[in-house]
């Protein structure tokens, strides 16, 4: 750590599970980065859902990890832990982080950083890494999506849809999403959905099945759960592949897993918080290689809705929960 830099910085501390107002700032040491790390003087932070669930106490840190929110963060490269040689003073990244995002400087494993993007502003970077390796290592990797096949998102227009789409689209599949109104639709069409289908007017089993013949999409992205695990498995083909990544609508159904069998379907489920750096280092090098540069054409960009200064962390969150963002909502320092 260098002289130059400040003892203390601003965080967002969860004073209690609770609301949005349980989000205040405070100060604090700034972090130590350990062997393999870097610390990043924070120019944004993304907002992510599992940020609200670890401020109503559902959704703690991993062990080690800090209890400051924030999973993904972009500024400069400012300290190097022991054996860092990677990255450089003043390297502009953006980080995946178990905890700490939102604080005015955060350490991250150098396997997790990636630079950002050229062309692209701190506010969006910040607004990539948690959407974007979840999407990788879910779409790509577990559900094996291919060119030619299609692809069904439910929750199109937020950061973990709207950035399905994009990568789903890129890569050659004909896309599908949900969303719950006309105006998300919309948006969900313009960043590359062949169809979304408003989930609050219309069935996505029956319209996914006339728009492929009546065999249903190759690979599902849900983060809904509840009862749209079965009309899930009543939308996928034959070998088709279910992925979840979270259970807003409840984790909890009575299924009939019948055509499960008949049409030899794979549910997949995970989360990415608590992995190992390695595994998150592997996704970040398929992210540098595969969607890197088609961020940097113009290809494939994060939507950001929102943006708030840090000590607006509640606002944010209040945001969140509304569902009335498109994209994802970011802190700014």
């Amino acid at each position: 750590m260098t002289d130059a830099l400040p003892a203390t910085m601003t965080v967002i501390e969860i004073r209690e599970p609770g609301g949005p107002e349980v989000l205040v700032p405070t100060t604090r040491p700034l972090p130590e980065p350990g062997p393999g790390e870097v610390l990043i003087q924070v120019a944004a932070a993304g907002v992510n859902r599992p940020d609200v669930l670890q401020r109503q106490g559902g959704y703690p840190p991993p062990p080690g990890a800090s209890d400051i929110p924030g999973l993904e963060v972009a500024g400069a490269v400012v300290a190097r832990g022991p054996g860092v040689s990677e990255l450089a003073l003043g390297d502009r990244v953006t980080a995946l982080v178990t905890g700490g995002g939102y604080a005015g400087y955060c350490a991250a494993p150098v396997p997790q950083c990636l630079p950002i993007p050229k062309g692209l502003s701190a506010v969006e970077a910040a607004g990539m890494p948690e959407t974007f390796f979840t999407v990788w290592t879910n779409v790509f990797d577990r559900g094996r999506l291919a060119a030619g096949e299609t692809f069904l998102v439910h929750g199109g227009s937020s950061g973990i849809g709207t950035t399905a789409i994009q990568l789903a689209k890129a890569f050659g599949a004909r896309v599908f999403a949900t969303a719950g109104s006309a105006e998300k639709c919309r948006a969900c069409e313009d960043l590359g959905a062949e169809r979304a289908i408003d989930y609050r007017e219309e069935d996505f089993v029956e319209i996914v099945k006339a728009a492929t013949g009546g065999d249903g999409v190759n690979v599902i992205l849900d983060m809904v759960g509840g009862d749209y695990i079965q009309r899930n498995i009543r939308a996928l083909a034959p070998d088709g592949r279910l992925c979840y990544i979270a259970f807003l609508g409840g984790s909890k159904a009575e299924v009939d897993f019948l055509p499960m069998m008949l049409k030899r379907i794979t549910i997949s489920g995970s989360t990415l918080r608590a992995r190992s750096v390695e595994f998150k280092g592997a996704i970040a090098g398929n992210l540098k290689d595969r969607v890197w540069p088609l961020v940097e054409a113009g290809q494939v960009r994060p939507v950001v809705h929102a943006s708030f200064a840090l000590a607006e962390a509640a606002a944010a969150h209040r945001l969140m929960e509304s569902s009335a963002h498109i994209g994802k909502i970011v802190l700014t320092t």
